[in-house]
C-alpha cells in the first residue's frame, strides 16, 4: 500500500540575482513597484511539490503514488520519476495545457521572488481519489500538497469519505485559499505541514487558534528554517528537531519538499516522529546544497555519518535500518 502524493507537478525555471532584493525595495513606493533584476544564471529543472516529494521518497527506497495533472510534455519527466521508483499511474495528462511552470529568482540572502503558471494543474480537480483507489488500491496515507485549490479541498473530503488518513500541506496555496477552504482542507487531518510563516498565515486566514487547529489535526509539523522543525501533538507534546549543518547554501527551492519526503519515509517505516524529522532534515539540507529540488543524490554512508554527527549514533543506526 503506497503513500499517495497529491500536488503540483511542474518545470522549474530557477535564476540567481547577484545582490539583495531588500536593497532595491522602497517601502514608501511599494504600491507602484516596477523593478527588473538582471540575472546571471538560469537552470531549468523538474519540480512541483508532488514531483519533488515523490522523487525524494523514491531515492530513499519508497514507491510513492504520484497524483496530479500534467501536459503532453510530461513524458521525459515521467521516465525520470519512474526510474526512481515512483508510480505515475495517478497522473492525469491534459489534452490542451502544458505542464505547470515555476519561475523563481533567488538573491544572495536566499530570498526569493517567484511566479507560477498553472497550466494543466487546473485539471487536477478532475482526478477522483475514489476511482484511483479502486484502480490501484487504497493508499495508507494521502499527502495533499499545493495544487489546484478546488482539487485540494476535493481530495481532503475524499479522504474523509474513504476513511484514508491524510496530511494537509497547503504551503504556497495559502495565498489563494480562503478561510472556509482552509478549514475544509485541514479538518480531520492526521498531519498538518507548514513552515513558520505559513502557520501564522493559516491561523489568520482561517480564524483559528492553535488550540482550535489541534481539535482538527492530530499532529502539526512546522519547519522553522535554520532553527529546525517543531512537532506538536494533539495532547500538547512538543518535539524540536535541529537542522543538519549545511556544507554550503546553493538554492532553497524545494527544501521543504525534501523534509516532507524524509519524514514520510521514516514515519511509514515505523520511526518515531523525532527520527522521521531527523531524516527529513538531512534530505532538506541535501536539497539546499544543490541547484534544484531533484538534483540531489543519496550516498548512504555519507548520509548516515552526517546524521550521526548531528544527532548521535543511535539516530544513525535507527534511520539506517529503514532507508535504502
Amino acid at each position: 500500500m503506497a503513500i499517495a502524493i497529491c500536488g503540483s507537478i511542474a518545470t522549474d525555471h530557477l535564476m540567481r540575482f547577484k545582490g539583495k532584493f531588500s536593497e532595491q525595495l522602497l517601502a514608501e513606493h511599494l504600491h507602484h513597484i516596477s523593478l527588473s533584476f538582471l540575472v546571471e544564471e538560469l537552470v531549468i529543472r523538474r519540480g512541483g511539490v508532488a514531483g519533488n516529494i515523490s522523487y525524494g521518497m523514491g531515492v530513499l527506497g519508497a514507491s510513492p503514488l504520484l497524483v496530479g495533472a500534467v501536459g503532453s510534455d510530461f513524458d521525459e519527466y515521467r521516465s525520470w520519476l519512474e526510474g526512481k521508483g515512483v508510480d505515475c499511474s495517478g497522473v492525469r495528462v491534459s489534452r490542451n495545457a502544458h505542464t505547470a511552470r515555476f519561475m523563481c529568482t533567488t538573491d544572495d540572502d536566499m530570498a526569493q521572488l517567484a511566479s507560477f503558471y498553472v497550466g494543466a494543474m487546473a485539471e487536477a480537480r478532475q482526478i477522483s481519489l475514489s476511482d484511483l483507489s479502486d484502480e490501484v488500491g487504497k493508499p495508507e496515507l494521502v499527502l495533499i500538497g499545493a495544487d489546484d485549490p478546488e482539487a485540494m479541498v476535493r481530495h481532503s473530503q475524499a479522504c474523509r469519505d474513504l476513511e484514508i488518513p491524510f496530511a494537509a500541506d497547503p504551503s504556497q496555496q495559502l495565498a489563494l485559499l480562503d478561510g472556509e477552504q482552509i478549514r475544509k482542507l485541514i479538518a480531520g487531518a492526521t498531519y498538518l505541514f507548514t513552515n513558520e510563516y505559513e502557520w501564522g498565515l493559516l491561523q489568520k486566514k482561517a480564524d483559528l487558534t492553535p488550540e482550535q487547529v489541534a481539535e482538527q489535526v492530530q499532529t502539526r509539523i512546522t519547519t522553522l528554517g535554520k532553527d529546525g522543525a517543531e512537532i506538536v501533538e494533539r495532547d500538547g507534546t512538543r518535539t524540536h528537531i535541529a537542522v543538519v549543518p549545511e556544507t554550503k547554501k546553493v538554492d532553497p527551492t524545494g527544501v521543504g519538499d525534501g523534509f516532507r519526503a524524509g519524514f514520510l519515509v521514516g514515519n511509514a517505516a515505523g520511526l518515531s516522529f523525532e527520527r522521521s524529522a531527523q531524516l527529513g532534515s538531512l534530505v532538506a539540507v541535501l536539497v539546499l546544497e544543490t541547484v534544484a529540488p531533484q538534483d540531489w543524490t543519496w550516498d548512504r554512508d555519507s548520509a548516515l555519518k552526517r546524521i550521526a554527527d548531528a544527532y548521535g549514533e543511535d539516530a544513525a543506526t535507527e534511520i539506517g535500518a529503514v532507508v535504502a
